[in-house]
């Protein structure tokens, strides 16, 4: 059984969790000195995301705004071309 262990954590757990607190303690202290702290990077994932969908939807708006400009143009043209046609 402790093979498997092992083998999935790469080492002996206790091996494993001294290097985690080892490389967490260095990762926190360079976060620190950077001024970044978890819930500030939670908040900048969840305003990303909120900021996403937002936009997502403007784009969606401005696309329907697109095909009934577009629309505008197109239908008259399609229909004067299939009149046109079907006169001969």
């Amino acid at each position: 059984m402790s093979n498997g262990v092992n083998g999935f954590l790469g080492d002996t757990p206790l091996r494993v969790v001294i290097k985690l607190l080892i490389l967490s303690v260095a990762v926190g202290f360079l976060m620190s000195i950077f001024g970044l702290y978890p819930d500030d990077i939670l908040f900048a994932a969840r305003d990303f995301i909120v900021d996403l969908w937002n936009t997502g939807f403007k784009t969606l708006g401005r696309l329907g705004d697109y095909l009934l400009l577009g629309a505008v143009i197109v239908i008259p043209v399609f229909i004067l071309i299939r009149v046109l046609s079907y006169r001969r």
